[in-house]
């Protein structure tokens, strides 16, 4: 018996993904999130991102198996807190600071949600990728930064506006392109904090 087959069919498989190197497979979530935004999630295949990254079809096949399981592993692997480390000291300059944080990546963020469109809605692993990926993060840095304030006594820990913020926050990104037909840009989240939440939390 060789030892491959004394190994048997799942160690070849791991054998196989294991030449697939970190930065490899990096490229090839990056390939999926281009094509994702590109053409939209109904459009978008796994020989698209073969062709685009110069593999075999066989090759994505055998790791990710499925068209959403590859992209809930993009989703996954491209997830980047923006608002991580913002702390100015007051919770007013924490919230302009996230709003031009914000309107730096507001554009590819929300191409990439229309492009999954109703999709996400259909299929929790994706669903559950997206939110790990875009949403999690950044409300529980919101969420640190209110903490933060309420330590310092800036606000009352029961302020009713305060569940609000990431709501707000994240809310007007992603409803601006359907109101006006313009993504959220720094300027108008600077602007919407200045007009919108802060006031309505009583700070200056």
């Amino acid at each position: 018996m060789t030892s491959q087959a004394a190994d048997g069919p799942e160690t070849v498989v791991a054998s196989r993904r294991s030449k697939i190197t970190p930065e490899r497979e990096q490229e090839f979530y990056d390939a999926v999130i281009d094509q994702l935004r590109e053409c939209g999630y109904d459009a978008f295949t796994m020989e698209g991102v073969a062709a685009s990254t110069r593999c075999s079809k066989s090759t994505l096949y055998r790791q990710w198996k499925t068209k959403p399981q590859f992209v809930a592993a993009a989703l996954r692997a491209n997830r980047c807190p923006r608002f991580m480390g913002i702390d100015t000291g007051s919770l007013a300059g924490d919230l302009r600071d996230a709003a031009r944080a914000a309107g730096e990546w507001s554009g590819q963020d929300t191409q990439l949600l229309q492009a999954l469109g109703h999709t996400v809605m259909a299929d929790e692993e994706l669903q559950r990728a997206l939110r790990e990926a875009l949403v999690e993060p950044e409300v529980a840095s919101l969420k640190e930064m209110i903490d933060r304030a309420v330590d310092r006594g800036e606000i009352a820990a029961d302020h009713p506006a305060l569940e609000f913020i990431p709501a707000q926050i994240i809310g007007v990104m992603r409803v601006r392109p359907v109101l006006e037909g313009e993504y959220a840009d720094a300027a108008y989240l600077t602007q919407f904090v200045e007009a919108v939440v802060i006031p309505a939390l009583g700070l200056t």
